[in-house]
């Protein structure tokens, strides 16, 4: 067995196995054991697979005109991205793993870590309690694996999805040293977190090419030749902690709202709409996280694959003093559209981006009008908010932002909004 000080940190990695696909079948129980895709925006791409459909060839990234003919062959039922979905499922995945740990770490929308230091228990057994806790509570099939570092936990992860044996959890402190290299010597390089084809392709050159013969590498070599991420990479896999849990998360540096068009606009009331549109998602985005924007981007383009030149441009102006307003976002965006429009472009893409983020408590306000009014702007932008929280999403919105919305993202099998809107809760039949 591995040694076990004390107070030898133990994490958890706790993901939820293809999410987006998972989320669809929780509420299409009929769906169970067929394969499921999703698809990007515009139905563009296939973006997740569920194992099913993984197992019968539906490649990631795939056109999906290349591949509908042969999903529809097989039987493979196709989704629109439900965003709306899928972010109130990983909040519920997540709060669901807020009672097992003390310290938790949300690392994207379908993975989380926590911090099982100290716990006084058969740790495989209680990533099982996690494991059935997570499926009953929410419907979600996930893995769960531990280790002492991060990265020990990331692969463990890796290995239970590979090995069903494991019925989903794996846990690396229990095992020794002699067992672990054993499984490492199976692993390829790429497993490792942060280990992309250009980095694998680099290792393998130099003879790296499964996990173990990364973990006793020379470390002064790997840090000369790739540097000290590297190298604490390689600790890591020898139990030396260097990533701590981060459970606040570090503040945004930039928000960005862009989407394709459902189909080509040249108008510049279309992309005054799409603007005005992306702006105001992007101050709610803020807002959200107790931000103030200092500078606002707006970026429009054609297609580079149309026949015509291409046109893409993109323009920022910084603002006389923080704001989180959507008024006054939008303002500033449509002030640079104007500015960037060239008639007889078709346009498939647009979008917003705030930067220069600050907190309420951090920002800098003017002498003049245009912050005095914050405090008024503020409490609008609460009420706004508040009533399209309650109601559904942008009851109330602004007269740039249009009504029928020609322009928008094209999602022609996107489910319902099981839990998001009262009129597409799932009725019993």
């Amino acid at each position: 067995m591995l040694s076990t000080k004390p107070n030898r940190p133990v994490f958890a990695l706790a993901d939820a196995n293809s999410f987006y696909a998972s989320c669809e079948k929780v509420f299409r129980p009929d769906l169970r054991d067929l394969p499921v895709v999703v698809l990007s925006n515009n139905d563009g791409c296939v973006i997740a697979q569920s194992r099913e459909a993984k197992a019968l060839g539906i490649r990631m990234a795939g056109p999906w005109f290349e591949v509908e003919e042969r999903a529809r062959e097989i039987g493979a039922v196709a989704f629109s991205s439900n965003y709306e979905l899928y972010a109130n499922m990983s909040n519920r995945f997540m709060a669901t793993l807020r009672q097992f740990s003390p310290r938790q770490e949300v690392y994207s929308i379908d993975e989380c870590f926590l911090d099982l230091t100290g716990i006084k228990r058969d740790l495989i057994v209680y990533g099982q309690e996690i494991k059935e806790t997570v499926t009953r509570w929410t419907g979600l099939p996930i893995c769960v694996g531990m280790g002492h570092s991060k990265t020990l936990a990331k692969l463990a992860n890796y290995y239970a999805k590979k090995q069903p044996k494991l019925n989903g959890v794996c846990d690396f402190t229990r095992i020794s040293e002699e067992e672990l290299d054993a499984v490492m010597e199976k692993l390829p390089v790429s497993s490792i977190w942060g280990i992309g084809r250009r980095l694998e392709n680099s290792l393998k050159a130099l003879g790296v090419a499964n996990v173990s013969r990364l973990k006793h590498a020379n470390l002064r070599r790997i840090r000369d030749r790739f540097g000290i991420t590297m190298q604490r990479t390689v600790q890591e896999l020898n139990g030396e902690p260097w990533l701590e849990l981060e459970e606040a998360a570090p503040i945004t540096k930039q928000v960005m709202s862009s989407r394709s068009f459902g189909q080509r606009v040249e108008s510049l009331q279309e992309l005054k709409e799409a603007i005005s549109y992306h702006a105001a998602n992007a101050a709610q985005r803020l807002r959200k996280q107790g931000l103030f924007a200092s500078a606002v981007s707006v970026f429009i383009q054609n297609s580079p694959f149309d026949q015509a030149e291409f046109y893409g441009r993109t323009e920022t102006v910084a603002l006389p003093a923080p704001t989180e307003c959507r008024l006054q976002i939008t303002n500033a965006a449509l002030w640079l559209l104007k500015k960037m429009y060239k008639p007889g472009v078709y346009y498939l893409k647009a979008g917003v981006m705030l930067s220069e983020l600050v907190p309420e408590k951090g920002q800098q306000t003017d002498l003049f009008a245009y912050s005095s009014s914050s405090k008024k702007s503020g409490r609008l932008m609460e009420t706004m908010d508040h009533i399209n929280r309650k109601y559904q999403r942008s009851t109330i919105r602004l007269a740039s932002e249009g009504v029928n919305r020609t322009w928008f993202m094209r999602r022609g099998f996107k489910s319902p909004n099981y839990t998001g809107e009262w009129s597409e809760l799932p009725m019993a039949r």
